[in-house]
């Protein structure tokens, strides 16, 4: 299936969101236009001022509600692709609706105005999550063909009582199933396939409108606490983790599933590798944020001999996107450096 080139427009869903705003900054970047979404005018002046120089290729349209049916009819015409990344991540979710509604409800509804509008579009891209991929407590190299059941099987049956992660896996495992369920029961009639990316935990500088380090995302608050030192408890520090990538190389993963023709009907692991909290550098020369001289060394050395808390393979990415990603020495150097700007 034809893939997008440069000029041809991208439809960025919840272009706000700490991923998404970087998402539309590559886009334009590499010569595209962007229609992004927003769920109120105002929510759009600070990505009209932060784009302005691409003024003649960014718009922004108002979405309020993206569960509703029919909710991207109009933002979908006259685009070429679509890059679907509203979906919530926050772990104080007071009810298993809060987080599935949008996450499920979200996706289909925008796949629908694809199907029904989108005469223009050749691709489909979704941002879901390696939430969807693993299981907690399962020692194995997670591919593609897993699928988290645990979490949807632990909300059925704790329902609102169960943990805020908990919750949060399992709404992007439901949504992302949503999402190749709908696509295979009408692929036949489709003018456009479908490529969906499993990123992990997300890091790196922000771009997107914050007052403060309270106002981050959920797993930027989570660096931020354990690197400048909010969250020194030494368990957390030596054992626990996940697996990382950068929120810049999420972004070019983005342009590459829509411009590479082999991305089209698969599923994505995007990720550099497993890390444990202490793993993350405490000590760069020169230091990137000279307003915090002592950083908390924490447990030096414990990272070394940790086990890897999760394991992906991510062959299939580097064989289909060619995907690079930094380290978590450019990844702390660029976000401390970010903290250090913003006078945090």
């Amino acid at each position: 299936m034809p893939t997008v080139t440069p000029g041809d427009k991208i439809l960025v869903s919840g272009a706000n969101g700490y991923i998404a705003i970087w998402v539309v900054r590559r886009f334009l970047e590499k010569g595209y236009a962007v229609r992004g979404t927003v769920r109120s005018a105002d929510k759009g002046k600070y990505l009209e001022e932060y784009f302005k120089s691409y003024s003649d290729k960014f718009e922004i349209v108002v979405v309020q509600d993206i569960t509703k049916e029919g909710a991207f009819d109009e933002a979908v015409k006259g685009v070429d692709a679509v890059a679907h990344t509203a979906s919530p991540f926050y772990l104080d979710a007071a009810s298993v609706d809060e987080l599935y509604k949008p996450a499920v409800n979200g996706t289909v509804s925008i796949l629908k105005s694809a199907q029904k509008n989108g005469s223009n579009v050749k691709r489909v891209v979704i941002t879901s999550s390696a939430a969807s991929v693993l299981e907690i407590g399962v020692d194995k190299i997670f591919t593609e063909a897993n699928w988290n059941e645990l979490a949807v099987r632990e909300v059925k049956e704790q329902g609102d009582a169960a943990p805020g992660m908990t919750k949060y896996r399992a709404s992007k495992t439901l949504a992302e199933k949503s999402a190749w369920e709908f696509y295979n029961a009408n692929k036949a009639n489709l003018k456009w396939d479908l490529s969906i990316l499993n990123p992990p935990f997300v890091f790196g500088p922000a771009i997107h409108e914050l007052e403060s380090p309270d106002a981050l995302n959920t797993s930027l608050r989570q660096w931020y606490d354990a690197v400048l030192g909010n969250n020194q408890n030494e368990t957390f520090l030596k054992v626990q983790g996940s697996a990382y990538i950068d929120v810049r190389d999420v972004a070019e993963a983005h342009t590459l599933a829509l411009e590479k023709e082999a991305a089209g009907g698969e599923r994505i692991i995007i990720s550099v590798g497993s890390y444990v909290w202490q793993d993350w550098p405490r000590s760069l020369s020169p230091s990137p944020i000279p307003s915090h001289p002592n950083l908390p060394v924490g447990y030096p050395g414990a990272g070394a001999t940790a086990k890897p808390p999760v394991r992906y393979d991510t062959s299939k990415a580097q064989r289909i996107l060619g995907l690079k990603y930094r380290t978590k020495v450019e990844v702390t150097r660029d976000t401390l450096a970010d903290f250090e700007r913003r006078g945090w």
